[in-house]
């Protein structure tokens, strides 16, 4: 019998949802309860490396995903000139397996549902605006008081509830989310047929420009830049700002349009690390609950599925909660996830400074790293 029979995951999101999934279909009865009114209703294009990919397959839904984005193998260096000129050609590590593209797009929102609908057919009870007022671990399990007023009991709580987690607040982890000093502009758009692959380009308008596809005829072009300080930018006034930045890039980019404002989603490089285990008691936190990192090396979605399938996979394997299991998630998780953090922030240190850093060196040292399993 699994260590636990009744868990309570905080948070719909790609931990939380994963989490569901491992645990559901282990035979363990699972809630879901996500605050936001419904799944998948916002976001941008996301890119998934192999790692990530490794864990969707073995959730059982790699399969679903494959046909709703774009996977290939390599990455390109090109220069802040006027031509974009491709300074070098990088093959990029499998590290989900020799079967598995090395790096995939595809849309946010398409994975969050895909994530949810398997959880609800493993088993899955997903509850849309509904959080919680309470929770009190004891030895044993943890009492929950959810905002319907209603009250449950669970051999485990798991927070999943992103970067401002409520459950981490709740059973007191001070974890302080510092901001890196880059800003991001990441927009949906067509994909003209020289976006075959992503391509960077450090310098110019903005510290990094790039681009990913997310399908035959889709993707999602990026600029990071120093913080504008800007103030409130209506629609079409944030399409102006990706214009301009835009124009400073060539090659593929002068085949890329921008002419949809709905397509903008504008954010901020934001990094923490919860150093020590991430449970108090029979409360654990993981995904960006317990770390998130500047999206400088395309790791944050695969070590939050990371941490969803090795939690999954200790609770199903343990007969009891107890400190080996916390231990061994702990040894398995933490200097893992601290490596990818530090890695990424290392990657932002070289654009904030000038630095000509070793950008593939750090992309194949993380690479091995996360090749083996977690």
């Amino acid at each position: 019998m699994p260590a636990v029979r009744k868990v309570l995951v905080v948070g719909a999101g790609i931990s939380g949802a994963a989490a569901a999934i491992r645990l559901a279909a282990g035979g363990v009865a699972v809630d879901v309860i996500e605050m936001l009114p419904e799944a998948g209703a916002a976001g941008s294009g996301i890119t998934l490396q192999g790692n990530a990919l490794r864990v969707l397959r073995e959730l059982g839904v790699w399969d679903r995903l494959r046909a709703r984005g774009h996977g290939f193998d390599s990455l390109g260096i090109r220069a802040p000139d006027a031509h974009g000129t491709l300074l070098a050609e990088v093959t990029d590590s499998r590290t989900g397996g020799a079967d598995l593209p090395a790096t995939f797009g595809t849309y946010r929102p398409v994975l969050a549902r895909l994530l949810l609908d398997r959880a609800a057919q493993a088993g899955a009870r997903i509850r849309f605006g509904t959080s919680f007022t309470a929770i009190r671990p004891d030895d044993d399990g943890v009492d929950v008081t959810l905002t319907d007023h209603r009250t449950a009991r669970y051999d485990l709580v798991i927070g999943a509830d992103g970067l401002r987690s409520a459950v981490r607040r709740e059973i007191g982890v001070d974890l302080v989310t510092r901001e890196v000093g880059i800003e991001i502009w990441r927009v949906v758009t067509a994909r003209p047929p020289s976006v075959e692959r992503t391509d960077l380009i450090f310098g110019g308008p903005a510290y990094i420009a790039g681009y990913c596809p997310t399908g035959p005829d889709s993707m999602y072009a990026y600029l990071a830049e120093a913080p504008r300080h800007r103030g409130p930018l209506s629609p079409a006034e944030s399409l102006e700002v990706v214009r301009s930045l835009a124009a400073g890039y060539h090659g593929p980019w002068d085949e890329i349009a921008f002419t949809d404002p709905a397509g903008i989603n504008f954010t901020k490089f934001r990094a923490h690390l919860l150093d020590g285990p991430w449970n108090r008691g029979r409360v654990v936190l993981i995904g960006d609950a317990a770390h998130t990192s500047p999206p400088t090396l395309a790791q944050g979605a695969a070590m939050s599925l990371e941490d969803a399938a090795v939690l999954g996979e200790l609770l199903l394997s343990a007969t009891k909660v107890d400190d080996t299991l916390w231990k061994e998630f702990t040894a398995r998780r933490l200097e893992r996830v601290r490596t990818v953090v530090d890695a990424s922030l290392e990657m932002c240190r070289w654009l904030l400074e000038g630095v000509r850093g070793d950008v593939p060196g750090l992309h194949a040292r993380v690479a091995a790293l996360v090749s083996r399993r977690a």
